[in-house]
């Protein structure tokens, strides 16, 4: 059981709240209970779970990652996006997260995030429920 969800990205780099798309996601499944697994299918981009209140967490997040992982180094993968590839490695490519009565249990202040490193680009989000 599973949908694709769709988002359009409107930066190089950021992070976008995807946490209402996957609830709304689980909804067109037929189950209501087990583990949410969602994964996105690309090399530059990834996914993540963080604050969600605050959106000076997101600012604070790819500022560092812009100091961790410049655009700009000894990069020997000619496209001229060997960062992206890096900062998406680091934030990794999918989250699992319980769901209770077909909603994400995630914590009050937690949201899922699309990070794009690579955009702005058209990305899809595969969300797949285990069900119990």
């Amino acid at each position: 059981m599973q949908e694709t969800v769709v988002v359009q990205t409107s930066a190089r780099s950021q992070l976008v709240d995807i946490t209402e798309r996957v609830e709304q996601a689980l909804r067109e499944l037929p189950s209501r209970d087990g583990v949410c697994h969602v994964f996105v299918p690309h090399t530059t981009a990834g996914i993540t779970i963080n604050e969600n209140a605050d959106p000076s967490v997101r600012r604070d997040i790819l500022a560092y990652l812009d100091r961790l992982v410049p655009w700009q180094g000894d990069y020997a993968h000619t496209e001229g996006n060997s960062a992206a590839h890096i900062r998406a490695s680091l934030i990794g490519f999918s989250v699992m997260v319980p769901v209770d009565d077909g909603r994400l249990a995630l914590g009050t202040w937690q949201g899922i995030y699309l990070a794009e490193f690579d955009g702005p680009r058209q990305r899809r989000v595969i969300v797949k429920l285990l069900a119990e």
